[in-house]
């Protein structure tokens, strides 16, 4: 049975992994290199739990029962009791491979490693461990204590029992699995970055202003948000690193990012999170 969660990397998605799993009676060991982010990380967790109980889609005694099973460290070695670790740090592929690397060398032999990861290679990730058959991709969606998906990747080795135990995990936190095979961008961003990378071209192209774009998908194809203000949600570092792994794996030139996304990353104008992006904050 898995009960010892550790969680690397403390931002937006990792605090989301934490608090979820955290909640359905998991004891969370929640890694970051940074004090400052792991301060962030519980405020926010702290918050969303208080949302969700005036909400009333759990009870108030949860949010206490729930923040003391997360403990927070600096140290990596924090982690090696787990049973089980997933990885959520930026999506940078020579840092994932570090941490796993780093990870395999600690962490007992018996436990499961996953990634968060978007696009990345499973069996990539993988090939940096004595343990291939123990990795697997499992990518949340974000705001992770709203959004009811989690994509879980089987790598080139990945064995039969940790698919398995993956699947009772997602269960267990009251999330649907939509399952994917080890190609670049998986289900969910191989159909949407192309979306978002096309509107950046519309607008690139002087097709429409960002809000008629927005409009014309938010309203003519009933989605919740136009795909220039996701791509802002999401980040636009973000985006355009899935854009590269798309592009890279396929060779194909319909994922080639648009020059517009490059530039306004190049720019440091990356959504939300800096203030400005295709809107301002």
């Amino acid at each position: 049975m898995i009960n010892e969660i550790g969680v690397l990397g403390a931002g937006q998605m990792g605090s989301g992994i934490a608090h979820v799993f955290a909640l359905s009676g998991c004891h969370v060991t929640l890694y970051d290199i940074a004090f400052s982010q792991l301060n962030k990380s519980m405020a926010l967790i702290k918050q969303n739990l208080e949302r969700q109980a005036k909400k009333g889609t759990i009870p108030e005694s949860a949010v206490g029962e729930t923040l003391a099973r997360i403990t927070t460290t600096r140290d990596v070695f924090g982690v090696v009791a787990s049973d089980f670790c997933i990885e959520a740090v930026t999506e940078d592929e020579a840092l994932k491979l570090e941490i796993f690397a780093k990870l395999d060398e600690m962490v007992q032999p018996s436990a499961i490693f996953a990634s968060n990861t978007s696009s990345i290679s499973i069996t990539r990730i993988a090939s940096v461990t004595k343990r291939p058959g123990k990795v697997i991709g499992m990518h949340f969606m974000n705001p992770v204590p709203v959004m009811k998906l989690v994509e879980v990747i089987r790598g080139h080795a990945t064995s039969e029992e940790t698919f398995q135990t993956a699947k009772t995990l997602v269960a267990k936190l009251d999330k649907e699995v939509a399952v994917s095979q080890d190609y670049p961008g998986f289900i969910v961003n191989r159909v949407l970055i192309p979306m978002i990378n096309e509107a950046i071209f519309a607008l690139y192209e002087g097709v429409a202003s960002a809000e008629d774009i927005d409009n014309g998908m938010r309203l003519g194809t009933n989605q919740p948000m136009g795909p220039l203000a996701l791509a802002d949600f999401i980040g636009l570092d973000t985006v355009l690193a899935i854009a590269n792994v798309l592009f890279q794996g396929f060779k194909d030139t319909k994922y080639r990012p648009c020059p517009l996304l490059v530039k306004m990353v190049n720019a440091g104008e990356l959504g939300r999170k800096s203030g400005r992006g295709f809107y301002s904050y």
